[in-house]
């Protein structure tokens, strides 16, 4: 009968930690109120972070959460991808089954690469996007889960996380915004060194406000003693505690080592090291326990028991034997499922592996791994290929390591742990010289490799090639975002190819490089794809050679737009096409419909890009599909058609939210708000904007969304949010290649920015560094409102006698440049003739009729902010005139711009019709409260009595010339005053004003009939 265990290392007594158990607890409260938490216990081993989670775990259960714990797993030096994430999802999934099926529905395909209970994962493509898309599903899954309870997920020893892990941890602390959760994990900090990977990471964490950080300090000399007495179940000797105290500095689980030994008769300076220590602890035990624990420290961080079983070679009374004096001392514990065996301290197990023969390792780890192939089902299934990669690398085997390592990269693709795919492809770039040569021949670029197109070879019997391997890396590191390590990786590339006569691969890579270049802010990446492009030219199509061309379409539509860029696009169309690369096509058709619209075949390019996306939705191609509802919504909004935009971005964010594409919907978000703003609708486009400020991770978005975040502000006079709005947008976009759509709209806030301040220099100083630059076709869309921007502010500084010096040439320069641009569009038409208004305002040339025609080309659009600017210019321009006419016309303007501006929160547009109405002793109408119920509804609607007239022959179902012949007017004023009644009545268009006049009984049966003209 084998002796019970005569002493306990672990006290039953929590000692101290009362502050930190506490922060723990409010964090706790706080979740389950609605604000989700995020905190990071650091400390250095031994120190009590387990114990202080297991403490708050029990307090958090009896409040009836539900605690979800996993831990980093170790093989040797490896860690499993997502594994703290994959364990702590299960645990959740046993405990709350039915609310994380509801709250993965509908995607559980993707969902199962971190959780493989939820059914097959899927085998969708993989691109840049990919992770993205995981990470944030799991964030909304959790989110979910966590709406109705509150949920903790603790995630131990962080420090040994792999790359993915730290990436989704990264991505959660940011984007949690709402559910009862409360998210922990623990790290060592004595462990992170200066290139320790988790060392970046904490740093970002450490600048989210949102983060909590709690360093568990050592404990007290009182707190030693009181750890002991739980310890020995009895008083200690206070000379015993003082010794025990100074061996330890308070660390732990050292006094729970020193205890126990001084309890079982060795001095506690009997060894020079505390790591000394806990090897006498294992050479203590019969030599078939010390067997155990060695095979057990090589296994990882966990060994399952039949594993153990093949891997010992012990007759089973022997092994059992072993393991009950391993476990009766404390070194080992059965895992909590009962099927299998870890140390009790990651300390001890490091001490003991760390002490074994170079020889000894190698030879253990072949054991593991020929036990593992032998029997697969050892281990749980989606580890399995994972930890025989390791086992065979360690076991230094290259002719197993490699197929192994190779296996491993698949798998991790699979899961979308790029980062893992990286650095298991480099080690089978490592391990490929060594490899026999036979093996690497049985090899297969199909089984192994999807990134490099064929390039007129069969994939699937030609043997894989050392190329593969670096295109498979620069592609993983390109989705990971190890951009550096993927560009090092290229240039090697090319460099082994310049020996070699192979174009098709060459330009390949070449693009690789341009598309990490751009990424990087290192350049554009026009030279790359020049390089790659002389490669392909002559060459028979290919896949390759559509890609070059799809990218340089894509490159000179940023860029560089014009009769090249079209021809590049429709080149890449028809190559993706003979070669049926249907995803190529469909993107290299998607900029061809972006420059279409940009050269004035608007219909066409808009009905292009509405084919597209039909397609992409009908093929399955989430990518092509996502951008082109980014693309279609934008280029409407590029030719003014603001309202038939926003449908498509509500089912493009829908859409996006399905296949969580955080950055991607950012930008619908983004283009939403600009279209909302467009048509006046402010408070819908501040949480537009809002949104995309939430969803945005990318430079480009995050500095697009503060442009926005400026145009509102400036809009509302909010001068100081406009400025530290377009302070970060600049920020964002200072090492951004110089795009049109990135830097014409921060240059046109700059001057609107300056003018509003009274800089009226500063403006102008703007303006010229952007008009020292080529103004590209198809660019207009961004350059009107620049050239609006600045002829206004040198309008509004035409008074000013410092600004005089040079304000003709400069007005020259605005002329010469708006002749360049395309009036295609009615939007751009009715920005050029604002434009053109607006420097004859700068001249002191103010004519009536100008403005009109202004207010005219804004009436047919769906903008009533630029109409309400430009009626209060026409307002200013026949006040200048005189006569009574024009000044009711004028009162007129200026009521209507007023309301508009008044209901927009527009306050400098508001201010300036005030003022203007001030000076010529026009009236404004107050605010109005509560009509009177005796009133005339129609005064009460603010209907003149010509607009009664009007609004009469439209209920009867009169057009416009018909109202001009019975009123003796001409067309254009019916126009003109249907165009105020529909604004007054706040309907948008003759049908909803006739059902107001109907459902309101404001004429008679017949009313429309025998109108008197005056």
């Amino acid at each position: 009968m084998l002796a019970p265990v005569e002493t306990r290392s672990v006290s039953p007594v929590f000692v101290g930690r009362a502050d930190e158990l506490d922060t723990l607890n409010d964090a706790l409260a706080r979740a389950a109120a609605g604000e989700p938490q995020a905190l990071l216990i650091g400390g250095e081993a031994g120190v009590g972070k387990t114990r202080l989670v297991e403490e708050f775990a029990t307090a958090a259960h009896r409040r009836d959460a539900v605690v979800a714990l996993g831990g980093c797993v170790e093989i040797g030096a490896d860690g499993l991808p997502f594994a703290p994430f994959s364990t702590a999802l299960r645990a959740l999934h046993r405990a709350l089954p039915d609310e994380l099926a509801a709250a993965a529905a509908g995607q559980e395909e993707e969902l199962a690469r971190l959780l493989p209970e939820l059914g097959r994962s899927g085998t969708g493509r993989h691109d840049e996007e990919g992770m993205a898309r995981l990470f944030e599903l799991t964030a909304r899954l959790l989110e979910r889960v966590a709406a109705d309870r509150t949920v903790v997920l603790a995630l131990e020893d962080l420090h040994w996380a792999d790359a993915s892990t730290r990436h989704l941890l990264s991505y959660l602390l940011r984007t949690l915004r709402t559910g009862r959760l409360v998210v922990l994990a623990t790290y060592r900090a004595d462990d992170i060194h200066r290139r320790h990977p988790l060392r970046p990471l904490l740093a970002e964490l450490d600048r989210l406000r949102t983060v909590r950080r709690l360093e568990l300090a050592r404990l007290t000399r009182d707190e030693v003693c009181r750890q002991i007495a739980g310890i020995l179940a009895q008083e200690p000797d206070p000379d015993q505690v003082d010794d025990i105290f100074q061996r330890s500095d308070g660390n732990a689980f050292f006094v729970e080592e020193l205890a126990v030994a001084a309890h079982e008769g060795c001095r506690t300076g009997l060894t020079d090291t505390l790591r000394d220590l806990l090897l006498v602890r294992v050479e203590a035990l019969p030599e078939g326990a010390q067997k155990i624990a060695r095979i057990v420290a090589e296994g990882g961080s966990t060994v399952e028991s039949r594993l153990l079983d093949a891997v010992a070679r012990l007759a089973e009374d022997e092994l059992i034997e072993a393991l009950r004096a391993a476990v009766n001392a404390n070194l080992l514990l059965a895992t909590p499922t009962g099927d299998g065996y870890r140390f009790r301290h990651s300390l001890v197990r490091e001490a003991v592996s760390d002490d074994l023969l170079p020889g000894e390792r190698s030879r253990l780890n072949r054991r593991y791994a020929e036990a593992l192939q032998a029997d697969p089902t050892l281990v749980p299934g989606e580890e399995r290929v994972m930890r025989l990669a390791s086992y065979w690398y360690h076991a230094h085997d290259p002719a197993k390591a490699l197929p192994a390592v190779l296996d491993a990269s698949v798998e991790a693709r699979s899961r979308r742990a790029y980062s893992e795919q990286l650095r298991l492809l480099e080690r089978a770039m490592e391990l490929w010289e060594t490899a026999p040569e036979d093996i690497r021949a049985a090899l297969r670029p199909v089984d192994y490799t999807e990134s490099f197109p064929p390039c007129g070879c069969d994939p699937a019997t030609t043997p894989l090639r050392y190329l593969d391997l670096m295109a498979e890396a620069a592609v993983a590191g390109r989705y990971c975002g190890e951009r550096e390590r993927a560009l090092k990786i290229t240039k090697r590339a090319l460099h082994l190819l310049d020996d070699d006569n192979d174009p098709l691969r060459s330009a390949w890579f070449w693009v690789q490089r341009s598309r990490l270049v751009r990424s990087l802010g290192r350049g554009s990446g026009r030279e790359e794809l020049a390089a790659a492009q002389d490669l392909v030219r002559g060459q028979p199509p290919s896949e390759v050679h559509a890609e070059v061309l799809m990218h340089i379409a894509n490159w000179s539509m940023l860029h560089a737009p014009g009769p090249d860029a079209y021809a590049d696009a429709e080149r890449a169309v028809e190559y993706a096409r003979l070669v049926a690369a249907r995803e190529t096509e469909l993107n290299a058709r998607q900029i061809l419909g972006v420059l279409m619209v940009h050269a004035g075949h608007i219909e066409a390019g808009l009905a292009e890009l509405y084919e597209v996306r039909e397609r992409a939705l009908a093929e399955g191609m989430t990518s092509v599909a996502l951008n082109a509802y980014v693309n279609l919504p934008s280029e409407l909004e590029a030719v003014g058609r603001s309202r038939e935009a926003v449908p498509i971005l509500e089912k493009g964010l829908a859409f996006a939210e399905r296949h969580g594409l955080p950055d991607t919907e950012a930008w619908m978000a983004s283009n939403l708000a600009e279209s909302l703003f467009s048509l006046g609708r402010w408070e819908e486009a501040d949480r537009a904007c809002a949104l995309a400020g939430r969803l945005g991770q990318g430079v480009a978005i995050r500095g697009t969304h503060a442009a926005l975040c400026a145009e509102l502000a400036l809009a509302r006079g909010d001068l100081a949010e406009a400025g530290r709005q377009l302070a970060a947008g600049q920020d964002f976009f200072a090492a951004h290649e110089h795009a049109p759509q990135h830097h014409f709209p921060l240059a046109r806030l700059a001057i609107g920015l300056a003018a509003a301040e009274g800089r009226p220099l500063d403006a102008r100083a703007c303006l010229a560094s952007v008009l020292d630059r080529d103004f590209p076709p198809g660019a207009q869309n961004y350059a009107w409102p620049l050239l609006l921007a600045a002829a206004s502010a040198e309008g509004d500084a035409r008074a000013l006698p410092a600004a005089e010096p040079g304000r003709a040439e400069l007005l020259d320069r605005i002329r010469a440049v708006a002749k360049q641009l395309a009036t295609l569009a009615p939007v751009w038409q009715a920005h050029e003739r604002w434009v053109r208004a607006e420097l004859l305002r700068a001249e002191g040339r103010t004519d009536p009729d100008d403005w009109s025609e202004v207010v005219a080309a804004f009436e047919r659009l769906d903008r009533p902010y630029d109409l309400a600017c430009t009626r209060h210019r026409l307002a200013e321009a026949l006040l200048s005139v005189g006569g009574d006419d024009e000044r009711d016309r004028a009162a007129e303007l200026l009521r209507l711009a007023h309301a508009v501006a008044s209901h927009l929160g527009a306050r400098p547009v508001t201010e300036a019709v005030t003022l203007l109405a001030r000076r010529a002793r026009l009236p404004l109408p107050i605010t109005p409260g509560r009509p009177d119920p005796d009133a005339d509804p129609l005064t009460a609607l603010g209907l003149t009595s010509r607009e009664r007239d009007v609004l009469r022959l439209v209920s009867a179902g009169r057009s416009n010339r018909q109202i001009a012949e019975e009123l003796f007017i001409s067309p254009k004023t019916a126009s003109v005053h249907v165009s105020n009644i529909l604004s007054k009545l706040d309907v948008t268009g003759r049908g909803e004003a006739a059902a107001l006049a109907h459902r309101l009984d404001l004429f008679p049966p017949g009313a429309g009939e025998g109108v008197v003209a005056r």
